[in-house]
């Protein structure tokens, strides 16, 4: 099952207080960007982020699930109508992954 639009929209819209957000379509769900770097997505119209110290931390009784089959697990984040609560998390969660690679450029 494909993530709606409308559920992206709305999770963009709680994120605006998140600077340097992205986001990526792959197969009918959405990678989410802090900074560059991949802490989480939208899978199934559920809400996931990374499982890091700061996640697990701020959500310590949040469920775990499978972003999509043969996905590691992820957190699922509940309470979507805290703004703050959110870029805090967003924000902590980038804090913690390392920075992306470099791609190298063909010569």
């Amino acid at each position: 099952m494909a993530s709606g639009k409308d559920y992206l929209s709305f999770i963009l819209e709680q994120l605006s207080e998140v600077e340097a957000l992205s986001y990526r379509a792959m197969m009918g769900e959405y990678v989410l960007y802090c900074r560059g770097k991949v802490f989480g997505g939208i899978y199934d119209d559920r809400f996931l982020v990374k499982p890091t110290p700061a996640a697990k931390r701020l959500m310590p009784d949040a469920p775990q699930e499978l972003p999509y089959k043969g996905g590691r697990e992820m957190l699922m984040v509940e309470d979507v109508d805290d703004r703050e609560f959110l870029r805090v998390l967003v924000e902590s969660i980038a804090d913690e992954l390392p920075e992306p690679k470099k791609k190298k450029r063909k010569a």
